[in-house]
């Protein structure tokens, strides 16, 4: 990899409920973890990873008329980070979907862009131009991260070895190289 005196490594929702046995797993979820390991131990300038933090009656949730089940509630089992999952290097965690009445995909805005998460104020003070992204879901929070990144000003990369979808589809693929966006192996 390039110079990383101005990249951050960015893992997105590597969560109990995101992996294989949780409430909304991820084809092959665990299949992620050893390589994002081994990504945390080079000399990125500051490494940050976001988890969802759902209230209990949060309205993605089925039982409050949301598309998925309960998952990720703050403070549970299912919201903490896997214990495979190396945590020493993480700088900074970013809550998000911590708003009842809206989704947060993104690791940087909740859904409707109202709310923002701190990762993108984080970044600007350590003078990142790039971002390396890995994690959960390729198609719904690992894309928006990154879309919101390059809108952001970021260059924007997702490593696909270190992340997992649960149907991510060619034109999603084709849709972010379009925007910018690198895939790299």
């Amino acid at each position: 990899m390039a110079d990383l005196k101005h990249t951050a490594l960015i893992i997105v929702d590597v969560q109990n409920d995101f992996l294989p046995g949780g409430a909304l797993a991820v084809p092959s979820g665990n299949d992620i973890i050893k390589p994002i390991n081994e990504l945390s131990q080079k000399s990125f300038k500051l490494i940050a990873a976001s988890q969802d933090w759902h209230p209990k009656n949060h309205c993605s949730f089925s039982d409050q008329g949301g598309p998925w089940p309960t998952h990720c509630v703050a403070r549970s089992k299912g919201a903490d980070f896997p214990q495979d999952l190396n945590t020493d290097p993480i700088q900074h965690f970013i809550h998000k979907g911590i708003h009842q009445e809206t989704d947060s995909y993104s690791a940087f805005f909740d859904n409707n862009h109202v709310y923002t998460t701190p990762l993108h104020a984080i970044l600007q003070e350590n003078h990142i131009k790039r971002v390396v992204i890995t994690g959960l879901a390729l198609d719904y929070c690992v894309a928006a991260t990154a879309r919101d990144a390059l809108e952001a000003g970021y260059k924007t990369d997702i490593i696909l070895s270190a992340t997992r979808g649960i149907n991510p589809s060619e034109e999603l693929l084709n849709d972010m190289k379009s925007r910018g966006i690198n895939l790299l192996e």
